[in-house]
């Protein structure tokens, strides 16, 4: 399992908060997910690849940035 940690800078309202929670709890994959409208940043606990995890995000209109 791994935890990956993004900066999405783009993420500015409680709606996107809401948009993203809905994504990841839709897509499955995720054995744990923290959006954090204050700090701007999202933790993801997943197996899959980074690369997957990125992909909801942008997948969503945001932009993701490795933390």
């Amino acid at each position: 399992m791994m935890k990956y940690t993004f900066k999405v800078p783009d993420m500015s309202c409680g709606h996107c908060k809401a948009h993203i929670e809905e994504s990841f709890k839709n897509w499955g994959k995720a054995a744990s997910y923290a959006v954090d409208l204050e700090a701007k940043t999202i933790t993801v606990e997943t197996d899959e690849p980074q690369a997957s995890v990125i992909r909801v995000i942008r997948d969503e209109g945001y932009t993701p940035e490795a933390v």
